[in-house]
């Protein structure tokens, strides 16, 4: 059964300590010595794949996969350094999107595309949303594992009924109601401002309710002037006017999602509606005394924008982890990170664990597994996680993952500047322009 303290856990921050090495393993096996695979720390992922590995090397007691578990900044820092001289692992874990571009285009991993193609039932298993993050010039270097975790419109069903309306069905909407939020000194969003990726999550669902998926395609691409779309530009200026109009709550610039300040807000009464990451029910559960257990917690996906050609099903976040092998590992252990990934990554017993844990993991077949759950409110909110991920049409990547990190800072720090409205649209634009590509 799923309870609150699994939710909590399950969708919890990574990562805690490491390097370590898990039982039987070599702590920072190099390429070459035997088939490798590195991940993060932190349960409940950690046991879950901890428990992948262990089934594979108990069936192939000869071509044991050794582990070695790394904290996520650490993982971050060798990972890269590891790779770039020939001494990573067979099996690379990442994030797909920009990590993994970098990685293709210095010739460092393999093409899966025809392999995976003869796996028809992994295949058609995946939601299809999962692919474009592992996808490079229309070839796959990645196969999509784990999780799924949407971007949530969540909101305070209590606040709602205090100015009697109902939940926005249009941007038109949200803009409507932030007066009379603020009428009634409820904050009419909250956000963890300072931390910066808490505000690109708006800008992701503007630019594809604005103007669909293809404009951020464009930038993922290096189009030039990619940012300079009179969508993106469009979404820019419909940003700055929710701020302007006190659409957050007051200071938010100075208020850190990593405290779980901003989710606390809800909470509390003190915002009506917060955008944020499926991760955060849990904490929420666990944290806000009668919010969820109460029912007075709501959600749903980020509406359309009137006259907007994005497809209202689209959704953004981290549309699933993803593993791929290394092309400087042997032929023998490409073979075998090529049949842990078939047999292990995706077997019933992991899937079983994922939903167990509170999560979503990104095959069709997790819809069946909900039925087990016997709280309520878990159960509605696990079968709206999955419903959003399996009716996608486009699950589109966080962008400071899609992008280069190069890209990906400067992002951050002009999307700071653009919700303190020191840079105007166009300004932002330009900054960004500048570095495309790179």
């Amino acid at each position: 059964m799923v309870g609150g303290g699994a939710l909590a856990a399950g969708l919890a921050a990574c990562g805690s300590s490491g390097p370590s090495s898990t039982p039987g393993s070599t702590t920072g096996a190099a390429a070459g010595s035997g088939t490798t695979y590195w991940f993060l720390t932190g349960q409940p992922q950690q046991g879950i794949r901890e428990a992948q590995v262990k089934r594979f090397n108990d069936a192939n007691p000869n071509s044991k996969i050794k582990t070695t578990e790394f904290q996520n900044d650490a993982f971050k820092a060798k990972i890269k350094t590891a790779i770039g001289a020939g001494q990573g692992p067979t099996l690379i874990w990442g994030w797909g999107g920009g990590g993994l571009k970098a990685y293709v285009e210095a010739g460092q991993v393999e093409d899966l595309t025809d392999w995976f193609n003869q796996q028809t039932d992994l295949k058609n298993s995946i939601f299809p949303s999962a692919f474009t993050a592992a996808t490079v010039n229309g070839k796959l270097y990645a196969v999509p594992g784990e999780t799924v975790t949407p971007i949530v419109l969540f909101y305070d069903k209590r606040s709602f009924e205090k100015i009697g309306a109902q939940p926005p069905q249009s941007w038109g909407d949200i803009m409507d109601l932030v007066p009379k939020f603020n009428e009634k000194g409820i904050a009419p969003f909250s956000l963890g401002g300072q931390s910066r990726w808490t505000n690109m999550m708006w800008l992701e669902f503007l630019f594809d309710r604005i103007g669909g998926s293809e404009v951020f395609q464009n930038i993922y691409d290096g189009k030039k002037d990619g940012w300079s779309d009179p969508s993106a530009l469009k979404a820019l200026d419909e940003m700055q006017k929710l701020i302007k109009a006190n659409g957050f709550i007051k200071g938010f610039s100075s208020i850190t999602a990593d405290s779980n300040a901003d989710q606390a807000l809800l909470y509390t009464g003190k915002a009506a509606m917060m955008l944020h990451g499926a991760w955060t029910y849990g904490n929420m559960k666990s944290s806000g005394k009668d919010f969820v257990t109460g029912g007075h917690l709501g959600y749903m996906n980020f509406p359309p924008v009137d006259g907007g050609k994005g497809d209202p099903s689209d959704t953004v976040g981290n549309p699933g982890q993803y593993m791929s092998i290394s092309s400087k590992a042997s032929q023998a252990d490409k073979d075998n990170a090529k049949k842990f990934i078939a047999n292990n990554t995706l077997d019933d017993a992991t899937v079983d664990a994922w939903v167990k844990s509170g999560n979503i993991p990104v095959v069709k077949s997790a819809k069946d597994k909900l039925s087990s759950i016997s709280d309520k409110n878990d159960s509605e909110w696990l079968n709206f996680v999955y419903d959003t991920a399996a009716n996608a049409k486009n699950f589109a990547q966080s962008w400071d993952q899609a992008l280069s990190p190069t890209q990906a800072e400067t992002l951050l720090d002009n999307i700071a500047k653009l919700f303190q409205l020191s840079i105007s649209p166009q300004q932002f634009a330009d900054n960004m322009n500048a570095v495309i590509g790179q």
